[in-house]
């Protein structure tokens, strides 16, 4: 406790140095610009970061050891982390040259001129260390190994697309969504509350992990054309659309998958079993993935999201009940 209550220190000092009058002056916020930095935020990737902290506190639920405080602030640094990454991916894929006029995605703010560089720039840091400020009272209450799971996060959320070896034009952008939206995510939660980690925790976060990934394999799917132009080396841009195809219905597989061992390995009620409602939505997303070109992506990539957010809502009550 001595560490932490000195690193708190360090960084009230470390406050105290920052100029605020200068953020103040350099966001001016009308009614546009907030509809701008909402566009930003890509509403539609959020629940990315709700599921995780779903499934790995009904798991907490389940063994009688949760804590709500805890849930709701590492609902808050998951969605601000998942803000500053997407934020993050906005600016250098704008910087690099692989948002342009023909990409057929939602709009893009930085490309669009929404936004400046600057603005971004600053929007990234405040986001992130808005989540790294609610995270100390994680810190503080649990143990010094959720700052390094907080600093760690951030940290990979940034290299997604910036840094001298970003994640997401090396082929290694789906590792890392399915490690951090899902492994991390999902055991990280389950830690808060009971400060262990286990291979429980581990094999509910695979279809989290997964379920999300898939939300990227579609959006890659999408612009293959356009990343391979831009020199975006996607797994869809490095092994072709058969694979993203492949990749994506494995991904399914192994969501319904988890049920299955959770009753019949961990001894689970067949309420576990809930999350196989939404199969035939996942028949549908395939038959989409190999019908849909272009624009009409953007509808299995809304229906992928969507997909995800019910599968983690069923999954988090099978675990529950």
């Amino acid at each position: 406790m001595k560490n932490v209550n000195q690193i708190l220190k360090n960084f009230l000092n470390f406050l105290k140095k920052i100029n605020w009058s200068h953020f103040a002056t350099t966001f001016t916020m009308n009614k546009s610009k907030i509809n701008s930095w909402i566009l930003a935020s890509r509403p539609r990737t959020l629940p990315a970061a709700l599921v995780p902290v779903m499934v790995g506190s009904a798991l907490a639920i389940y063994e009688g050891i949760f804590v709500p405080i805890y849930a709701i602030i590492a609902l808050l640094c998951s969605l601000l982390i998942q803000v500053g990454t997407n934020f993050t991916n906005d600016l250098y894929d704008h910087l690099k040259g692989a948002d342009t006029s023909e990409r057929q995605g939602p709009l893009r703010v930085l490309a669009s001129g929404l936004i400046s560089v600057k603005e971004m720039k600053l929007g990234i840091f405040l986001v992130f260390f808005t989540a790294f400020l609610l995270g100390l009272y994680l810190v503080y209450s649990v143990s010094l190994v959720i700052l390094w799971i907080g600093i760690l996060s951030i940290i990979a959320g940034l290299a997604y697309t910036a840094g001298p070896f970003p994640l997401a034009y090396n082929g290694l952008g789906d590792l890392f969504v399915f490690i951090f939206f899902g492994v991390v995510g999902t055991v990280g939660t389950y830690y808060l509350f009971a400060q262990q980690f286990t291979l429980l925790a581990f094999i509910i976060s695979l279809p989290v992990g997964a379920l999300v990934t898939n939300i990227l394999i579609v959006n890659n799917y999408r612009d293959i054309e356009e990343d391979k132009t831009a020199g975006k080396n996607t797994l869809a841009v490095l092994f072709g659309r058969e694979f993203s195809r492949y990749e994506y219905i494995l991904f399914i597989l192994i969501s319904f998958f988890v049920p299955f061992l959770l009753h019949f390995k961990y001894d689970f009620n067949l309420w576990v079993f809930l999350p196989y409602i939404t199969l035939p939505i996942a028949i549908t997303l395939i038959k989409m993935l190999y019908s849909f070109t272009g624009t009409k992506l953007n509808k299995t990539l809304e229906l992928t999201a969507k997909f995800s957010a019910l599968y983690g809502f069923l999954l988090s009550l099978g675990i529950i009940l």
